[in-house]
Order: structure tokens, then sequence, then C-alpha cells
């Protein structure tokens, strides 16, 4: 089967319509089956199950609410594609699972009986959709003398049996689980931990973040050493100098990919409940800085939807992105009620804090449409401006829904009790998450991500390779008369297609993909939505192929700098396993491609 996203599925809703490879994933892994394996729901009936399951919970807080109305916003929201919440809301809402949380915490105590508590918190996790992260910092470090007179194995090892674990368990049953390990960079075992993905093959299915303390960067700045602390007894038991330890974390993330960073005293500076405890650890993708057993929901607004034709020209529709914002808030805060949780102690942690993440989709694609380039001072001002509003109306909502449900139970005591602020319903609100499926239903780019090309491959559902096509580029290439066989293929090899004559430099100039883009530019994009989201940014940061492990230490720099609360570097061509190709693949599914276009149009001549 030939997929690709130049062909489109009936509407769903007037003007609203699924690409192919956006049904062939939603049949793959949304839509609900019998016990015979046969899918027995449209994707309209997908969005209306989910709909209907979400409007459910204004009931709790209104008996007389009109849910048919309420049921119909959010079925609209979805099935237009505006809105789209995390994998676990479209897989279970509204049966017999009900988990509709996406990012979870699990703490690890420093015993065997912690260990493996963890390990099978997380498995059950898993087995309901959610992902997990996890802080391996508390674990005693290795050659540490046990109880028994046995010697310790320190944390590292344990990860390999959390590894273990994710790979025999999908989530939801349709996909692999997600993980995120942590281990702080004061930790004995750190130097181990950095190297603990060397082997691009190993733990596939964790991504590894240092967490960096002020101490170790001011330390780094001056060219000083820093202190090793034992987790199990608070006592110094060695030091490193910072620059050789950041230059071993920058070579290593050179190398694999791992490990990222993550800024684990400015993520607690900006923990909105001190009151119930520190954060020690990020979600799987590292967008949510949660508490342990704390979980989030997530949804994202897709950008390209919020635009209205102003005498020819497109520009954003600000007041149906208010609405939008506000509509999708309710249904995040609503899900926190409605869904069932995996674990007694999310449940209790989660309703005390109500912790929402709204963020975008789209990003990258809406620029396109209105012209202007990701690699450009204007896309940062622009970037500004629209996630600042986001965020405003975001809070705003928020304080309206605690006005009528009552603030976050753990509110007391929180950052925002103080004399004269307003109540939020959540203890957060906005958080740019990968988007990875969801924005691929949705037929856009991803979450703030450039497009990694305008032509590609990606090698998704267990060996199947979808063709992409960016909707954007055949839109203006069909319009502009440059759409044709020879320029996808060049696109696919990456033969220098922008070269081409008869595209003009104006529309070339907006087609700007990822690794057309300075390394700083990415720090800078993530820079701006961070000011306006107080959970995390998911965003990758690439690097070119010859880029040195010098260029990464910059960049993560630069990340501290501009306020970032982590970072992962990119390099490209270091890992052996990519979603994302321009392979052999590619050049025979555009051959494929344009041959049952050709197919299609003999036949419709031969039916006239």
């Amino acid at each position: 089967m030939v997929l690709r996203d130049a062909e489109v599925m009936p509407p769903l809703c007037p003007g609203t319509s699924l690409t192919s490879n956006a049904l062939r994933v939603l049949e793959q892994r949304y839509l609900l089956r019998d016990n015979l394996g046969n899918i027995t729901e449209t994707p309209a009936d997908m969005f209306r199950r989910v709909a209907r399951a979400i409007a459910a919970g204004e009931l709790i807080y209104n008996p007389e609410a009109d849910l048919a109305a309420k049921e119909e916003e959010f079925f609209n929201m979805m099935s237009n594609l505006e809105f789209l919440p995390n994998s676990p809301v479209l897989l279970n809402a509204g049966t017999r699972t009900k988990q509709l949380l996406s990012c979870f915490v699990v703490p690890i105590t420093d015993s065997v009986k912690g260990v493996f508590s963890a390990v099978r918190d997380s498995a059950i996790i898993h087995k309901s959709g959610g992902g997990t992260g996890f802080s391996f910092s508390k674990l005693r470090p290795a050659s540490n003398i046990l109880g028994s007179d046995s010697i310790s194995n320190g944390p590292v090892p344990f990860i390999d049996i959390f590894s273990a674990v994710t790979d025999v368990i999908k989530q939801g049953g349709v996909r692999r689980g997600c993980n995120m390990g942590v281990l702080r960079v004061d930790h004995p075992d750190i130097l181990e931990f950095i190297r603990a993905k060397d082997n691009p093959l190993s733990l596939t299915n964790f991504c590894l973040a240092v967490a960096i303390t002020d101490e170790f960067m001011q330390a780094l700045e001056n060219n000083n050493y820093y202190s090793l602390v034992n987790p199990c007894t608070g006592t110094v038991v060695g030091k490193l100098k910072a620059k050789e330890v950041f230059n071993k974390i920058s070579m290593q993330s050179w190398k694999t990919g791992d490990p990222g960073i993550i800024f684990i005293d400015r993520i607690n500076l900006d923990n909105p409940t001190p009151n119930l405890g520190k954060i020690e650890s990020v979600s799987g993708c590292g967008e949510q800085p949660l508490l342990p057993y704390e979980a989030c929901i997530l949804g994202s607004i897709n950008l390209t939807k919020m635009l209205k034709n102003i005498h020819g020209t497109l520009e954003i529709d600000y007041t149906k992105l208010s609405q939008t914002v506000t509509a999708a808030v309710n249904f995040l805060d609503n899900a926190i009620d409605v869904t069932t949780y995996p674990l007694s102690q999310v449940e209790e942690i989660t309703k005390k804090t109500r912790k929402i993440g709204l963020g975008v989709m789209g990003f990258a694609d809406m620029l396109i449409k209105i012209g202007i380039p990701y690699n450009s001072e204007e896309a940062i001002k622009f970037a500004d401006n629209i996630m600042s509003f986001i965020r405003k109306e975001t809070v705003r909502t928020s304080e309206l829904l605690a006005k009528d449900r009552g603030a976050f139970p753990a509110f007391k005591g929180s950052k925002y009790d103080i004399s004269g602020s307003c109540p939020l319903r959540n203890a957060t609100c906005n958080t740019i998450a990968p988007t990875g499926t969801i924005s691929l239903i949705a037929g856009c780019s991803h979450s703030i991500e450039p497009n990694y090309a305008m032509v590609f491959v990606r090698n998704i559902l267990e060996g199947e390779h979808l063709l992409e096509i960016n909707p954007c580029f055949a839109e203006i290439a069909k319009k502009e008369n440059f759409y044709s066989q020879d320029l996808l293929l060049q696109i696919v090899a990456g033969n220098g297609w922008k070269d081409n004559r008869i595209i003009p430099d104006s529309i070339s100039r907006l087609f700007v993909t990822t690794h057309e883009i300075e390394p700083e530019l990415h720090v800078k994009m993530q820079g701006v939505f961070q000011r306006y989201v107080d959970n995390g940014v998911s965003k990758m940061i690439n690097l070119p192929k010859d880029a040195t492990k010098e260029d990464v230490a910059n960049i993560f720099i630069l990340a501290y700098k501009e306020g970032l609360k982590g970072a992962i570097c990119y390099r490209e061509g270091s890992r052996q396993l990519q979603s994302l190709s321009k392979t052999e693949e590619g050049l025979e599914l555009v051959s494929n491609y344009f041959s049952e276009i050709r197919l299609a149009n003999i036949q419709g001549d031969t039916d006239e």
C-alpha cells in the first residue's frame, strides 16, 4: 500500500479532512476493535466517544449542565483538528480502561523493595497508556557496603531492569513505553550514568538526562571542582572538575544524543507547590516536571487552524484562538475528574495539584502559511506574541474555573497563595509537548519544531514506511505549478532541490528545514516558548553531522543562559535508529505515488 499525506480521506466535519497517513495511524493504534480484531468505529466515532466521556465531567460541578452542548463543543474542536488531547485520551476515553493521563513520575527509594515497587508501578502505568520518568538519584552509589556485607552495584544497572520491563509492555497495548531516567550531577556514579547509552542499541526505550545544579554551573563558569554527595548519608565523598564532567556530557551527547540535561534547581524554583515536596524528575520526553507519583494530562492546539483570511492575507484569528484555549482548558480539567487512575498514590497527588499542559502544534506550518521563514527574527517575535497570548488566555480560563469549581486543593501554601492573587484551578497550565502522533493525525508539523523535510519517509507502525509530503509545500507547489515527480525525488534524495530555477526565492525561503537552521536559533526559539510555559518545552536542538563536541557544549551553556529548563541535542547521524529518514524507500514510494496518480487519471478519463 502506498501511503502519503497528499491524499485525504472524506471529511469528518465540513472543511476538515484526514490524510491517508492519519487514517492509517488511527486504524493501527486508536480506533476500537472487537474481540476478533475488527475495527468497530470511524475517526468521527472516536472523537464522539471522547467528547461524550470528557463532557460528563461537567455533572460533577453542575448537575444541570447541558451535556449535549458541551459534548458538541468538544467534538467540533477535535473533529475539526483544532485541538487534540494526548494519546491516552483518544485511546481510552469512553472505554473500560479510562486512563487518560500521559505523563507520570515514579519515585525510586533506596532498597530492593523500593526499586521493584517502582518497576511494578511503571509497568502498570505503561499498560494503561502512560509514559514514565524516574530519578535514580536516591540510590546508593556503587561500591557501597550493604547490610549483608555485599557490595552495591549503584543505580545504573537498575536502569536495564526498567528498560527490559518496558520492552515487553506496550503503552495502552499499542505502542512501546517511553521512559526518562535522571541522575543528579553530584551523584558519585555520574560518570557511569553519562556513558550508560554508549551502545546505541541499548536502553532504546529510555531518554537520559543529567540533573544539573546551579552549584555545578557556577563551578563550571569558575573552572572549579564541585562535590559528589552520597544520597544515603548526605556526606561529601569526592570532588570532580566541573569542566571535565561537562565535557564528558557534551561528548556523549555529540556521540549518541544522550544524555540531555535538565536544570533541576531552576525547575524547583518554578515548582508551584514546594509545600508538597521537591521535583526530582521529568516525564518521558522531558516536557513535564512532576512531583513523585504526580501525573499530568496534555493537549495541543493546531495553530494552522487558527488563521483567518483578511483581504487575501492570512493572519492569526485571536478570537478563535481564545475560544479554543477556553474550551481546551475546560476539556483537560474535566479529564482529571473522569480518568481512572492506575495507582492510588497517583490519584491523591494529581488531584491535589490538577496540573494540565496546554501547548501547540503546527507552528512551522503556520509560519509557512503566513509567509515567515522559521529561521528569522520575525519568527522569534511571532512566537513571542502568540505564546504570550495563549498563556494569558490559559491562566484566565483557569482562574474562571477556580471561581466555579474551586482552586486546586494544594493552593494553600503554594506559590500562588499570596495576598491579592487570583486562585487557579490548575497548579500548572502550559506545556510544549512533542506531539509526535497527534500532529500526524492533525496533518500538521510537530509541536514547535521546524519541518524535518518537505518530503520524507517515516519509519513507524511495526516497520511500515509512510511517505509524508508536507501539505503546505504541496499546496503552494501545485498553485505555483512546480509540483512534479522529479521535484519530490530530488527532495527525498537530498539533491539540492532549492537550487531548482523554477522555484522563486520568495517561496523557497519559506521551506526551511531542521538542518538548515542554526543551532543557536533552535535554542532561542525554545527559550521564547519557555518564557510563557510554566512546565517544560520539549524541543530537539539539531546540529549538522560535522558539528563538534564543543558545539554541543556551547549549546548547553546557551540553554542555561536563555532560561531553558532542559536541553537535548541531536547531531545528524549520531543514532543508528531513526524514525525519520530520506532513503531509497522514499524514492520508491514517490515513484509509486505518481504511478497511482497517473493510473487514477486514466481511469477517470475512461469513466467519463
